[in-house]
């Protein structure tokens, strides 16, 4: 009956060690829940990203706006009847 003691109580103890500190233990397993945390907020991250390029896109496909804001910006386009005027401050 003793032998019988021990060695379920080894069995216990190896079954012990496996769940804390094993393969496939707690530890490892919220390790892995640590990394699907940070790579779910990657995630969310770049789905903003990723939606407000697909909204210039968009607004490229559709409008004339952001074409017309491209060219004054970039280009210094201005329309038929309009006015450029720089003005320039003196240091003194």
């Amino acid at each position: 009956m003793r032998w019988i003691t021990l060695l379920l109580l080894l069995c216990l103890i190896g079954l012990q060690f496996r769940v804390w500190v094993g393969e496939r233990s707690l530890a490892e397993i919220a390790a892995l829940e640590g990394k699907i945390e940070d790579k779910n907020v990657q995630i969310e991250v770049q789905d903003g990203i990723n939606q407000d390029l697909r909204d210039r896109i968009s607004d490229l496909k559709t409008g004339t706006d952001a074409i017309e804001e491209k060219a004054r910006s970039e280009l210094g386009l201005i329309k038929d009847d309009e006015v450029f005027v720089i003005v320039v401050e003196s240091d003194q």
